[in-house]
């Protein structure tokens, strides 16, 4: 028996060694394959920008839809270096403005958007509903770039004989980078805009800015400056059928956001609210062209979702 038993132990080692040594095989030969990927994240190397980390209040907005609105009280209507508000009333009588639009997220490809802006201006001795300005475009962010495309329909009302139209582009580029950081620091933009309807002229715009983020107190200050060039336009000539080229108008401002949310508690199932200030001076740069020397400003609601 004591033979026995010593010929059966090594048969049964043998056999756990051969066991062994052909998993080991097997596992060997499975490294030899990529390990396939399950998530739905995107690579960390797309060209595209990913998608945000979820909030920590649930039941904020995920879907395909995002709506954004609006409400400023200011106290001049200055649109691109030019005070619309001077056409009656006191000086600095308040305007009264409204900015809705819908974007559509479609992922990777562009976003739709369609939205109206509204100027109310209550001392105007034509129509109180001095402008309405129906617009619409895509947004599409392929890294370190934004790029907007869009058309602008320039209504007023009782005034139908300035109704005009133009088409638009800005490219924003995103310099961090350039500089290796977490955020943007000046955010460089070109803006151009075509009128085809009125006064067949091009405006042209750079600018930059950098968002300063207070994110313990829920507050955010964005100082910026443009300057704005113009080409055969006859809106920015100081008299009818004046020089309409060169170099037009400057500004520097600052614009303020403070979380509502945050300071009223307001769960993000209801959305996104903040209060907003902002305050700019604009010159005019060359005598010839038509834009106002002014300090103008306001304070508003700002609700996303």
């Amino acid at each position: 028996m004591g033979m026995i038993g010593r010929i059966g132990g090594v048969a049964l080692a043998g056999l756990l060694l051969g066991s062994a040594i052909a998993r080991a095989d097997e596992g060997a030969a499975a490294t030899d394959f990529p390990v396939p990927k399950f998530s739905i994240m995107p690579d960390l190397d797309s060209v595209y920008a990913p998608p945000g980390d979820p909030r920590e209040q649930s039941g904020s907005n995920t879907g395909g839809v995002n709506f954004a609105l609006d409400v400023w009280y200011s106290t001049d209507y200055v649109f691109r270096g030019i005070d619309r508000s001077e056409v009656g009333g006191h000086e600095d009588a308040p305007n009264a403005q409204f900015d809705s639009s819908l974007n559509f997220n479609l992922g990777k490809l562009p976003h739709p958007f369609i939205g109206v802006f509204v100027n109310v201006y209550n001392s105007d001795p034509v129509s109180r509903f001095q402008e309405i300005r129906p617009y619409f475009g895509v947004d599409w962010t392929i890294r370190p770039l934004n790029i907007v495309v869009g058309h602008n329909t320039y209504l007023y009302l009782e005034r139908e004989e300035l109704n005009t139209s133009e088409v638009f582009g800005k490219l924003t580029f995103d310099d961090s980078y350039v500089f290796g950081t977490e955020g943007p620091i000046f955010s460089p933009y070109i803006f151009a805009a075509y009128d085809y309807d009125l006064y067949n002229g091009a405006y042209f715009e750079i600018g930059v800015s950098h968002r300063f983020e207070f994110e313990d107190y829920g507050l955010s200050i964005t100082p910026m400056a443009r300057v704005a060039y113009v080409s055969t336009n006859q809106l920015f000539a100081s008299v009818p059928g004046g020089n309409d080229s060169g170099f037009q108008h400057y500004d520097v401002g600052m614009m303020t956001a403070y979380s509502l949310n945050r300071l009223m508690s307001i769960p993000d199932r209801f959305g996104e609210w903040s209060l907003q200030g902002q305050v700019f001076y604009t010159d005019n740069i060359h005598s010839d062209l038509r834009a106002d020397t002014q300090v103008w400003g306001g304070i508003g609601i700002a609700f996303r979702y």
